[in-house]
Order: C-alpha cells, then structure tokens, then sequence
C-alpha cells in the first residue's frame, strides 16, 4: 500500500482525530490516531498486515510479538501474512510488561516486534526487553505509523508503513494546556483498571 492510500483509508474511517489529546507516552499533542477504527475493519487490517509483513520479508522470523492492546491486532495480521505465530505482551499486576496467558519464546527464537503507532517507542522497548528476557532474539520491529519525527531510538532496525511528523509537546510545554486545555486520554492505556 503506497502512502495516499494508506492516509485514505484511515481519513474514511475517522482514525485520524484533531483536538487536545494525552498519548499513552504521557506527551500532548493536537492529532491522535486511532489505528483500531481502521483495524477494526478485517479488509483493511489484513492489508496493512500484509503491507507491513512486506517490510520484513527478507528476515528469518519465526514469532510476531505485540504490546497489548493496540499492537494485538496488527501483530496477529502481520504474523499471518508471514505465517508464523503471533504472541503479545501485557502489564502484569505491578505494571511491567510480561508474556502470560502460557505464551512461550524459545532460547534463540527469532522475534518481530509489532506496534501500531509509535510516538517515543516505550512500549515497543518494553515488548523488546521482554522477548530479550526470555531468551529470544528482537531482530527488528515495525508499526503501522510512526509519527516520532524521527526521533525514535531502538536498538533493532525500525520500519514503519507510514510517518507521519505531528508534534506532541510534554504537558509542561503543550501550548493548548498554555491556551487553557485539557487533555483527554483516548488510548488504551488509560482505560485498564488494575485489580
């Protein structure tokens, strides 16, 4: 999927939202995403699974690994393009990042890690540092938009189907909070409850 088409099909489903918005990364920022409008279409998912699948065709891999919640469905998709399993991470009871429900990486195993927005890659470095854990091989990570402006910083080769540069500001330079704004928190992240 070329960049246009990519921008069309998230415009057609509202993905693309304009306000004031605290991003799981905890910076603000004018434009959120919501890349589960688009994936929550299955057309649409699996061809972006199999456009960013593409990205990676080169690679030996033998596992997609996701950060729940937003990476859980694109993850699945790109690791059904490729033809392997699809695992994801999850916070735990004290917050970290873990594999649970019995998922299992083999000593060695080599792991995509695939997100679906990525803003500072925290969460992408936490799935990172859990498949390191375990013993498995992170050999490179993707997502469906970047939108960093190039300031990610991963210790793998990165590769996104679409960047997109929109600035986001911590909250004590957000110059809608500075303009009397409150930030809502649309993502996932904010809406977990922990028992």
């Amino acid at each position: 999927m070329k960049r246009d088409e990519i921008l069309k099909v998230l415009e057609q489903v509202g993905a693309i939202r304009q306000g004031h918005f605290e991003l799981s990364s905890g910076r603000h920022s004018a434009t959120y995403i919501q890349c589960a409008l688009v994936l929550a279409h299955p057309q649409h998912a699996e061809a972006l699974g199999r456009a960013l699948a593409d990205l990676f065709s080169n690679l030996s891999i033998a596992c997609v690994v996701s950060p729940a919640l937003g990476g859980i469905v694109i993850g699945y998709e790109v690791a059904r393009a490729l033809g392997v399993r699809s695992l994801f991470v999850e916070r735990d009871r004290s917050g970290q990042m873990a594999l649970r429900r019995g998922f299992e990486l083999k000593p060695g195993e080599r792991v995509l890690v695939i997100e679906d927005v990525w803003t500072t890659g925290g969460s992408t470095r936490e799935t990172i540092g859990v498949v390191e854990q375990e013993g498995a091989l992170a050999v490179a990570t993707g997502a469906l938009i970047d939108r960093s402006g190039g300031r990610l910083e991963l210790n793998v080769p990165a590769r996104a189907l679409l960047e997109i540069d929109v600035p986001s500001y911590e909250p004590a330079d957000c110059p809608l909070c500075r303009a009397g704004g409150t930030a809502t928190r649309p993502g996932s992240r904010f809406s977990r409850v922990h028992p």
